[in-house]
């Protein structure tokens, strides 16, 4: 569903991925893992075309996104939770949800707030809330249902556990699973190991831009030498 091909990208003079190559098919949930700063947001940015100059080749669905701007490959059924967050904090949740609705689409699930609020049911609760007086874990389950009120068939999670409370990691990772049943493809980037275990079939590793690893969760978990190499604090 989404093959990256050779992608370079670079921050001005800074060159941040290197010849970084992956692949996604469709209903899989992969990690993307790695230490801070080993280029594991700018692969998602590269994959939305937010950042600037970059090389290679990204496929989506059998077309050639490389050149797409972003709000064109919204359009295409991809959708983007990043890291930051950037819920309007002035804005209600269910203000905040409405911002991120897109028509149907074909082969995506039709989300409403009533739908999303069976998925995220404190978000039901705060429904009239305005979103800068929630909790963090509470921003984060907003993101990902604002996101959702696109219809993506392809979701791109930037380290979705990130500052989050154990119980609320738990609640995050059973709606990632969740999301799977209903078809969605997802790659997430991610730090905590236990995290990616809990929902990602395979993982990739980059370190300093380039890909060290490529191998399913459970290969991952047995094989100790790579996880010291690049896990490791």
């Amino acid at each position: 569903m989404l093959e990256l091909e050779r992608i370079n990208t670079f921050y001005g003079r800074a060159h941040i991925l290197h010849d970084l190559s992956l692949s996604v098919s469709d209903g899989e949930v992969v990690a993307l893992l790695g230490r801070n700063g080993a280029g594991k947001s700018t692969t998602l940015k590269s994959i939305m075309r937010l950042v600037g100059a970059q090389s290679g080749k990204i496929t989506y669905g059998g077309q050639d996104i490389t050149a797409l701007p972003a709000h064109r490959i919204a359009k295409l059924g991809m959708g983007y939770v990043p890291e930051e967050r950037r819920i309007f904090t002035d804005l209600t949740i269910l203000e905040n949800l409405e911002v991120g609705r897109q028509p149907p689409r074909q082969g995506a699930p039709d989300w409403t707030p009533e739908k999303l609020f069976e998925l995220f049911p404190n978000l039901e609760e705060r429904r009239n809330n305005l979103g800068g007086a929630m909790s963090g874990g509470e921003q984060q389950m907003l993101t990902i249902a604002r996101t959702l009120m696109g219809n993506p068939k392809f979701l791109l999670l930037d380290e979705p556990s990130e500052g989050l409370a154990p119980v609320i990691v738990e609640q995050v990772a059973f709606t990632i699973r969740e999301l799977k049943k209903l078809g969605l493809t997802i790659l997430l980037s991610e730090q905590n190991l236990h995290f990616a275990k809990l929902v990602a079939d395979r993982a990739y590793i980059i370190e300093r831009g380039a890909v060290q690893y490529d191998g399913t969760i459970e290969e991952l978990e047995n094989n100790e030498e790579v996880r010291k190499a690049y896990l490791s604090v």
